[in-house]
């Protein structure tokens, strides 16, 4: 009888589209009908809702032009002190704008501003001429990195979420994955995002004016540790949102899509996020310390100094106690010459209540020449002397 009446009980929740309370992540409710929750620094995802689904970003589209505007200036290719010339094309953008006139010149930084704290459209589409020397050459561009950053069920077709075309897609999950891309390289970004209120100086043939910059992004003067950190809304969209906010060194991204209003996309970012605060804690370390060397045979020298490959991090959801977390440095025994900068040596293991947890690479920190016969006859007349 017991399975009989959980059979019709599981009949009526779908029937009436209640999901069952382990699908509800703990009491989360999202209306929106797509989104994620990603820690940013290991891209450990937290809580997901059709996070697959394709769907249209708006002006969530311009994390991307924004990262490569920053690549771009890490690259040497522009300056942030670069002037960019503002086109025909760019000016008759719709939409979020700044008011930028053709022939209108704004340094790199400024139009950064104007793209990530008020999602001016013009100032996107001049950004991209200015880097790609046509915006369609840029989104092609978009397109690539949108490849080879695993965002499978992306597509771009202009540089700032504008069009209406049903070939401009992307989804929470690849959202998310950008935005992890954006501020874990780029964390100047928040520079920009985390601009409440700005003026920018228009200076044109009619002469100097000032504009007001207003963040489009309500929850920086409403969530405790927001960031940024970009919104996006149009007639098919609906209203969209890529928020991060950072407490307790714990840094997350919640993002909602296809909301029915802005008080749902901002209200639901917030509980994605309080969600995942209350559920996280993070383990980093920096693997400063200095590491015994390792054994070399057969080297010009017999001994060669090591480094770790980078620092260490791991997120716990199940209130572990973290400061239990044990590391062991595990060397190979002997490394065999000749030896390159940046071979594997080993292996930095961590563990925590017997369970192993992670590793970091253990890596030879110089090269190493294999030894010749000179080198053992040195070697070998070295002996001779010492022991006489």
């Amino acid at each position: 009888m017991k399975k009989i009446l959980a059979v019709m009980l599981g009949f009526l929740m779908a029937f009436h589209g209640i999901a069952p309370l382990g699908a509800r992540a703990e009491g989360v409710e999202v209306e929106a009908p797509s989104a994620i929750l990603m820690e940013a620094s290991t891209g450990t995802v937290l809580y997901e809702k059709a996070a697959d689904e394709k769907r249209s970003p708006a002006s969530v589209t311009k994390i991307m032009t924004a990262l490569l505007i920053l690549e771009a200036v890490e690259s040497g290719k522009v300056k942030l002190s670069d002037e960019a010339v503002t086109s025909a094309h760019a000016k008759s953008m719709g939409g979020s704008q700044v008011y930028l006139e053709e022939g209108e010149r704004q340094t790199v930084e400024t139009l950064l501003k104007c793209i990530m704290i008020a999602s001016g459209n013009d100032a996107a589409v001049t950004m991209a001429e200015h880097i790609g020397g046509t915006e369609q050459e840029f989104v092609n561009r978009m397109n690539e990195r949108a490849k080879e950053l695993g965002m499978k069920n992306t597509h771009f077709v202009d540089c700032c979420g504008l069009t209406e075309d049903p070939e401009h897609y992307t989804t929470a999950r690849d959202i998310a994955i950008m935005s992890r891309e954006l501020v874990t390289r780029f964390p100047q970004i928040y520079d920009y995002t985390t601009v409440w209120m700005e003026n920018i100086t228009h200076v044109t043939r009619q002469g100097t004016k000032e504009f007001g910059l207003t963040n489009t992004n309500k929850l920086l003067r409403s969530y405790e540790g927001c960031k940024g950190l970009k919104t996006g809304s149009t007639s098919i969209a609906k209203y969209c949102l890529s928020a991060t906010a950072v407490r307790n060194g714990v840094e997350l991204i919640s993002v909602i899509l296809t909301a029915p209003d802005s008080k749902t996309r901002f209200a639901n970012a917030a509980e994605l996020l309080n969600y995942g605060f209350g559920k996280c804690a993070l383990y980093t370390d920096e693997n400063k310390d200095v590491l015994p060397e390792a054994a070399v045979k057969g080297g010009v020298k017999d001994r060669v100094s090591c480094r770790y490959e980078g620092e260490f991090r791991y997120l716990d959801t199940a209130g572990d106690d973290l400061s239990a977390v044990e590391k062991e440095i595990r060397l190979a025994e002997e490394l065999k010459a000749p030896l390159k900068k940046g071979q594997t040596a080993g292996e930095a293991r961590y563990s925590l209540n017997g369970k192993q947890i992670g590793s970091v690479k253990l890596l030879v920190a110089e090269d190493v020449e294999k030894a010749g016969f000179l080198d053992y006859l040195k070697d070998a007349w070295g002996a001779y002397l010492v022991a006489k």
